[in-house]
């Protein structure tokens, strides 16, 4: 038991990012805490936190240590809580974010669907492209595409993603085809374009990512304008599988350069640790991860 209350001590640490914050949340004087934690690196032998009077952060054996240990206690919430609410119902309201584009096109369609099977659930979407802080803003789940850094959320894996370089037919036929990354500077790139800057397209070349500037005669902030000119043909675009598969799959548009693709950025849905996650985040976290895996999802959608 005092194995576990160490480590349970280091997760709230670790998210709540201070000693002090872990000590009110629990109700007791942070020395209990900080003893806690001493008992744990102790009987480890390594250094999980370097603390100061202003500072606290995690070494690289704090950070692989809170990885492994988050997921053990979802694992133990889960268990517990399939157990003592097998006869409840989900119920309450749900703050649900997730980028523009892809809730417009994967997380809206299926609300209605969550939403009649735990008819006592309610639920506000909030469509963005920025980074929004949970607990801040009060949002319950928040789908991310990215490789995920933040150690102090939990991250539940819905789906594999990756980018592809596309262009429509007509393009490929007048302008032909890129066989490297380099080439791109010879095409119209249609980039992601915001605040005067363009964001750069990443591929894996001799076994490390590199990011590529590219310019073309268009740019957008708007990733669904990006993909409206490549199916028009004005020039090559880096998007998500999840936005073009469809339109790769129908021959509307190709893909170059696949074998200089980067690693993806996965499809994930994030929530604050928390010791008691409520019934309701729990069932739309799983709802999406069902339907997202479905082997025919993909094509429908």
């Amino acid at each position: 038991m005092d194995q576990f209350k160490q480590i349970s001590t280091f997760v709230d640490v670790a998210s709540r990012g201070s000693l002090s914050a872990a000590a009110r949340a629990e109700g007791i004087a942070p020395a209990v805490i900080g003893r806690r934690l001493d008992a744990l690196e102790e009987r480890l032998g390594v250094k999980l936190l370097q603390r100061t009077t202003r500072k606290l952060a995690l070494t690289n054996e704090g950070i692989a240590f809170l990885d492994h240990c988050q997921r053990i206690l979802l694992d133990l919430e889960n268990a517990e809580a399939e157990v003592s609410e097998r006869s409840a119902r989900p119920s309450g309201h749900l703050s649900i974010s997730a980028p523009a584009g892809f809730g417009r096109q994967h997380v809206a369609p299926l609300i209605p669907s969550f939403l009649a099977e735990y008819r006592d659930v309610t639920l506000t979407l909030n469509l963005n492209d920025r980074v929004v802080d949970l607990i801040g803003e009060g949002i319950d789940v928040a789908i991310r595409i990215a490789d995920l850094s933040d150690s102090s959320l939990v991250g539940v894996k819905l789906a594999d993603n990756r980018r592809v370089v596309v262009g429509a037919p007509a393009y490929f036929k007048k302008h032909g085809r890129p066989a490297t990354p380099d080439e791109l500077s010879r095409h119209n790139c249609l980039a992601f374009s915001s605040a005067g800057s363009q964001r750069g397209w990443t591929f894996r070349q001799n076994g490390k990512n590199v990011i590529m500037k590219v310019s073309g005669s268009m740019g957008c902030n708007d990733g669904a304008v990006l993909h409206d000119w490549s199916l028009a043909g004005k020039g090559l675009a880096w998007r998500s599988m999840w936005e073009v598969g469809t339109e790769i799959e129908s021959g509307q548009l190709e893909t170059v350069l696949d074998e200089f693709a980067a690693p993806g950025n996965d499809i994930y849905a994030v929530f604050a640790q928390r010791q008691h996650l409520p019934l309701r985040i729990r069932a739309f976290v799983d709802f999406l991860r069902r339907a997202l895996a479905q082997p025919d999802y993909w094509r429908k959608a």
